[in-house]
C-alpha cells in the first residue's frame, strides 16, 4: 500500500519554533505581551476589528462567552445536534439547556425553519455552528433572533476567515468562538479566541478567564483559570500571518476535488458564502463506513467521519432531547465522509485521492 496521506496535517515551521524560543528567552511565559498582541492582531484580521479575548481552549471560549452573556439556569440555547459535543456541552455547563435543532443537508448548518420551530418562552439565544468552514445561514437566523428578541452566538471553531455577504464570521452575534486546536486551519498549539461586540462583554470574559480578577487578588466574580500562555500566543501570531495563503491553497484543493470527483455528493457553497474548507466533506449514500475503510486500508487515503453520533443521541446529552427526531441530522451522520484538503497536499496526492474515491464509487465500495 502507498504511504498514507493524512486526513489533517498541522504545519509548524522554523518561524513558530523561533517565536517559542523568543518567549522562553524573555522569561515572560504566562499571559503577557504576546497574548495581548495576538488578541489585537486576531481581532483586526479575522473579526472585523472586534475585541478578541484569548483563552486556553475553544470549549473554554464557548463556556465563558455564554456565561459573560448571562446564560444560566432556566435558559435554553438552540444549537445543532450535528457538530462536536463541545457546542452542547458548553451550554449545559452553564446550567442552561441545549435545545437541538435540525440542519440543512446542503451546508450541514442549522435550518432556520427548524430553529424557529424550537423556540419556547425559555429560549435565550441561537448558537449556530459554521461547520466544516462554511458559514451558517446568518441572514435568516439573525432575522429570527431579531423577531423573537434573542441573542445570537457563533461557534466558529472551524471557520477562520470564512465570510457571508462580505462580512466575516464572528461578526454576526454577541460573541463568537474560534478554536486554535492543532488540526484547525490555524493553531496556537492549543487555545481559543472569543471575539465580542462590546468592551463590557470583553471585560466579563477576561474576568472569567482569570479567576474573576482584573487586578491581582481583587477578585470581582467567581472565575476560572482559562488563560492562554505567551508560548501559545507566540505560535498563534506566526500562524495568523500564514492563514491567508493556507486558506487559498485549501480552496484550490477543494476546487480540484469538486471538478474531478464522481459518484459522491461534493460540498455545496451557498450564494454569498466564502468556504474555508476546514474539512472537505462528501456524502456516500451506501456503506459509508465500508467506503471509509477501503479508502484507508486499500488506497492509503486518510479520512474521517465528523460526526457519526449526533449530539442528541450521545449518552452525555440525550437527557436534553428525549424522543427528538432530526431526520437531516441522521442522514448526515450516516453518510458524511471528510477527505484530505489541507495545504500540504501535493498534486500527486490529489490525483491519488480522486482516483481512489472514483474507483470505489464505481465499484460500489
Amino acid at each position: 500500500m502507498p504511504e498514507l496521506i493524512p486526513s489533517a496535517k498541522p504545519i509548524v515551521g522554523d518561524e513558530e519554533r523561533e517565536a517559542v524560543d523568543r518567549v522562553m528567552r524573555s522569561g515572560m511565559i504566562a499571559q503577557g505581551p504576546e497574548v495581548a498582541a495576538f488578541e489585537t492582531e486576531f481581532g483586526a484580521q479575522l473579526a472585523g476589528g472586534r475585541v478578541a479575548v484569548a483563552v486556553n481552549s475553544g470549549t473554554a471560549g464557548l463556556h465563558l462567552g455564554l456565561l459573560a452573556a448571562g446564560v444560566g439556569v432556566g435558559d435554553e440555547v438552540i444549537v445543532p445536534s450535528f457538530t462536536f459535543a463541545a457546542t452542547g456541552n458548553s451550554v449545559a455547563l452553564t446550567g442552561a439547556s441545549p435545545v437541538f435543532a435540525d440542519i440543512e443537508l446542503d451546508t450541514y448548518t442549522l435550518d432556520p425553519a427548524a430553529v424557529e420551530a424550537a423556540i419556547t418562552p425559555h429560549t435565550k439565544a441561537i448558537m449556530p455552528v459554521h461547520l466544516y468552514g462554511h458559514p451558517a445561514r446568518m441572514r435568516e437566523l439573525r432575522a429570527i433572533a431579531d423577531r423573537y428578541g434573542l441573542m445570537v452566538f457563533e461557534d466558529a471553531a472551524q471557520a477562520h476567515a470564512a465570510s457571508l455577504d462580505g462580512a466575516s464570521v464572528g461578526t454576526f452575534g454577541t460573541f463568537a468562538m474560534f478554536s486554535l486546536y492543532p488540526t484547525k486551519n490555524m493553531t496556537s498549539g492549543e487555545g481559543g479566541m472569543v471575539v465580542v461586540e462590546d468592551d463590557d462583554l470583553a471585560r466579563a470574559v477576561r474576568l472569567l478567564r482569570n479567576q474573576g480578577m482584573e487586578r491581582q487578588y481583587a477578585n470581582e466574580v467567581i472565575g476560572f483559570n482559562a488563560r492562554m500562555t505567551d508560548i501559545h500566543a507566540a505560535i498563534g501570531r506566526v500562524q495568523l500571518t500564514k492563514l491567508g495563503a493556507w486558506t487559498t491553497q485549501r480552496q484550490s484543493n477543494a476546487a480540484r476535488l469538486d471538478r474531478d470527483l464522481e459518484g459522491v455528493r461534493t460540498p455545496v457553497v451557498a450564494e454569498g458564502a466564502v468556504h474555508v474548507y476546514h474539512q472537505y466533506t462528501i456524502r456516500v449514500e451506501e456503506d459509508r463506513d465500508g467506503f471509509s475503510k477501503a479508502l484507508r486500508d486499500e488506497h492509503g487515503i486518510g479520512n474521517g467521519v465528523y460526526y457519526p453520533i449526533p449530539n442528541h443521541r450521545l449518552s452525555s446529552l440525550e437527557a436534553f432531547a428525549p424522543g427528538l427526531d432530526l431526520p437531516n441530522t441522521e442522514i448526515a451522520a450516516s453518510t458524511v465522509l471528510s477527505l484530505p484538503v489541507h495545504p500540504s497536499l501535493t498534486d500527486a496526492d490529489l490525483d491519488r485521492i480522486v482516483e481512489a474515491v472514483n474507483a470505489l464509487a464505481r465499484a460500489g465500495a
